[in-house]
């Protein structure tokens, strides 16, 4: 149209007595979408002190239909983005509301009110019935993931699947099975070292071994996969919101163990060089200043052999526990199988003894390509 604005409006200004208030002006371009002002809106009254108070609410697992928000609200904007993302702005009598839903079925609620008391009861009304209950599957856990979002790191919670160490124990060899299961056996006063290395070629059951360790775990540790660890140890921001989080009630503290899957890059013996600060925000998260008073430990998967890894990563006193995760023998690979048709004399990984059981044909050792997760 030929209209060329640098900033386009000002959304809303509130004005209150100097000594009770700060006034605020929220200016949008191009840039902005209608989210963003559903965010300036929300954030209006708490800016200008006529609704000091705000509470604020993260759910997993929000069912479709839940309102998120009081019945006697009016709802006074929303928004919804090519992502999914949706976000709702409602009011009452002394109140404000911001809810936003995501595609992944969580949801952030923000409430700003006139008094605490208020504000506590609104946002208690919007989240009342809105979760569904955990699964009941014992065959499951709970288990969070990071990523770094638009607006900062996020974390959701899912159950995934996970078995029983006793069920899956004799999907690894010999050499792998004994520190496993020291591993799975692990109590908090036994921690000694916080690193934790599972190494191999791929589909030799890394993941599935860490699953079963998020399981046999559970009641005392949670276990959080963060999904771009490239970008977690790339600036301190991030890594600081993942490892510190916030101190809930120390009365149930629990461990956390962050599980950083494929990161040859990151501790193979040239990782200084290729990596920049990564491998060294590692290692002080292990056993530096930032792993301190911090009940937190790292697993981390490689496909590289030990040889290859950086020697600070392997160093004496730094693992809690360092497993090669390689093929069965063949013998191993026989019992597994209940044949030994199709059984190299290099014997075979896990994910050729599945592919094995489900009549497909597995390639020689020379050609086996990488991508074959368990």
């Amino acid at each position: 149209m030929g209209v060329n604005h640098e900033y386009m409006s000002v959304v809303e200004e509130v004005r209150f007595p100097a000594a009770e208030a700060l006034p605020m002006k929220v200016w949008l371009d191009d840039g902005d979408s209608p989210v963003d002002v559903i965010d300036a809106l929300a954030l209006s009254p708490f800016a200008t002190g006529s609704q000091p108070w705000a509470r604020s609410a993260n759910l997993e697992r929000v069912r479709p239909d839940a309102p998120l928000m009081p019945a006697a609200a009016c709802l006074a904007r929303s928004a919804v983005e090519d992502d999914g993302r949706e976000s709702r702005l409602s009011r009452g009598d002394g109140w404000t509301l911001r809810a936003v839903r995501f595609r992944n079925r969580t949801a952030l609620l923000t409430v700003t009110a006139t008094s605490d008391e208020l504000a506590r009861r609104v946002l208690e009304e919007a989240t009342r019935d809105a979760v569904e209950p955990p699964p009941a599957d014992a065959g499951h856990v709970d288990m969070g993931f990071w990523w770094m979002g638009e607006h900062g790191p996020r974390r959701t919670e899912r159950p995934i699947t996970a078995p029983r160490w006793p069920d899956i124990r004799d999907n690894y060899s010999g050499a792998a099975r004994g520190p496993l299961e020291r591993l799975m056996a692990l109590t908090p006063p036994e921690v000694a070292g916080r690193l934790i290395l599972l190494h191999g070629p791929p589909g030799t059951g890394k993941t599935t071994a860490l699953r079963a360790l998020a399981k046999e775990w559970s009641s005392w540790c949670q276990v959080d996969c963060v999904l771009d660890p490239e970008r977690l140890f790339a600036g301190p921001g991030y890594l600081m919101e993942v490892a510190v989080g916030h101190d809930g009630d120390q009365d149930d503290a629990r461990w956390r163990l962050l599980v950083l899957e494929d990161c040859d890059e990151l501790i193979r013996a040239e990782a200084k060089e290729a990596t920049g600060q990564g491998l060294s925000r590692l290692l002080n998260l292990t056993d530096g200043l930032l792993g301190q008073g911090r009940d937190v430990l790292v697993a981390v998967t490689t496909n590289e052999s030990l040889g290859r890894l950086h020697p600070a990563v392997v160093r004496p006193g730094r693992c809690l526990a360092q497993v090669e995760a390689g093929p069965l023998t063949p013998a191993e690979a026989a019992a597994w199988l209940g044949s030994a048709d199709g059984v190299g004399a290099a014997g075979a990984t896990l994910a050729e003894l599945y592919a094995l059981r489900a009549g497909r044909a597995v390639p020689a050792p020379a050609e086996r390509a990488p991508g074959l997760y368990l």
